[in-house]
């Protein structure tokens, strides 16, 4: 029967290790969590300025509420692109220092529209081999020629480019690597772009609002300027605290997805009371200095408290410390046991990651404190 083999495929993701459990929790998004009754440190959330629960965008939200209500009640193209998102999509243009911004509902759905409204068949993209699942999801979608290059590789990129005989060329690659917490060699991927005539696709979910002069990303932290071959696409759900996405970029280029892209044409708008939090957001992240100094205190807090045991830590610059284990099991085992002693970091798996680097991933957040993060600390050393 059908169902008999999906029994079976999920019984063999519980032995090998890699099946996913869900959690419900009983607080707002913070370091403090409650699950079943259990208070916990939370570890997990990509929450990284602590804005998710932040008085100032609840706030913004419930005004937005009263004056628009909760719904758009139809597509950005049809009648639900309302006054609060095109104040938001200028916002982000100003903040970015793109011509324009287009929002989108999620990340996911703005990787999944830019991608194939840029390339097609008798196209190439060259990809991160690293590159988050959406977008690889987004090439597979394009039906463009799919080439990965070795992680951060810049010279295998360039070999490749160069033998190219595409009609049209993408790169495309994450900013911050959500597993790893690395950076991409942005000015070298910019520059290879410009030589070879190519897209540059940036996905900076795990750096807007984090890195760069004022929180203005991972294309601010290089001091890149707003090239017009250049689209910069950030998320609304991580450091600005509530959901959504865009892309920045020059004027023509977001015309073009404004008519192409079909996740943001053939969907619904997201609520008003969503835009309205993010213009507050934004605010939050322009002036959040003191929360990225705390962000970069509390990560090297960590990185010195684990210096010289037995767990190794990635080189990561960023809020993200992955913690490599290797076997499935065993990093199952560690997450169990930190949870036991009320200490949420989640384990990493294959697929999400290579098999054989199964991880702990540690996020850090400007909400954590000192001694949550020693306790983490003390525990890891004890386990270790």
């Amino acid at each position: 029967m059908i169902w008999e083999e999906l029994q079976s495929e999920l019984d063999a993701l519980q032995r090998d290790g890699l099946r996913r459990n869900r959690r419900t929790l009983s607080l707002p998004c913070g370091p403090q969590a409650r699950v079943d009754g259990r208070p916990l440190i939370s570890f997990c959330s990509n929450d990284y300025l602590g804005l998710a629960n932040d008085p100032a965008l609840i706030e913004a939200a419930c005004a937005g509420a009263r004056a628009w209500g909760v719904g758009s009640g139809a597509s950005h193209l049809v009648s639900g692109h309302l006054a609060p998102h095109a104040a938001l999509e200028q916002k982000l243009a100003d903040f970015t220092g793109f011509a324009r911004a287009l929002l989108f509902s999620t990340g996911y759905m703005a990787n999944l529209g830019i991608v194939p409204a840029l390339v097609g068949r008798r196209d190439a993209v060259f990809a991160d081999r690293l590159n988050h699942a959406s977008l690889i999801d987004a090439v597979q979608l394009s039906r463009a020629d799919s080439q990965r290059y070795p992680h951060g590789d810049l010279a295998a990129l360039e070999r490749m480019l160069a033998d190219s005989r595409a009609r049209r060329k993408l790169i495309l690659s994450d900013a911050v690597f959500s597993m790893d917490g690395d950076l991409a060699p942005l000015p070298g991927l910019l520059e290879l772009a410009e030589r070879f005539d190519a897209w540059l696709v940036i996905d900076d979910a795990h750096g807007f609002g984090v890195l760069g002069a004022q929180g203005r990303g991972s294309i601010a932290h290089f001091q890149l300027p707003a090239a017009r071959r250049l689209l910069y696409m950030g998320t609304l759900g991580k450091a600005a605290g509530a959901a959504g996405a865009f892309v920045a970029g020059d004027t023509t280029v977001i015309d073009w997805l404004e008519q192409r892209a079909r996740s943001y044409i053939f969907t619904t708008a997201a609520s008003p009371v969503i835009a309205c939090a993010l213009a507050a957001s934004l605010d939050a992240i322009a002036a959040g200095d003191a929360r990225r100094t705390r962000l970069w205190q509390l990560t090297a807090q960590l990185r010195n408290g684990l210096a010289g045991t037995r767990w190794r830590l990635l080189p990561s610059p960023t809020a993200i410390q992955p913690v490599i284990i290797g076997d499935n099991h065993e990093t199952l085992r560690v997450a169990s046991a930190l949870y036991e002693r009320g200490l949420w970091v989640p384990a990493i798996r294959p697929p999400t990651v290579a098999k054989g680097s199964a991880r702990l991933r540690v996020s850090l957040t400007a909400s954590h404190d000192q001694a949550q993060v020693a306790r983490l600390v003390d525990v890891l050393r004890e386990l270790a």
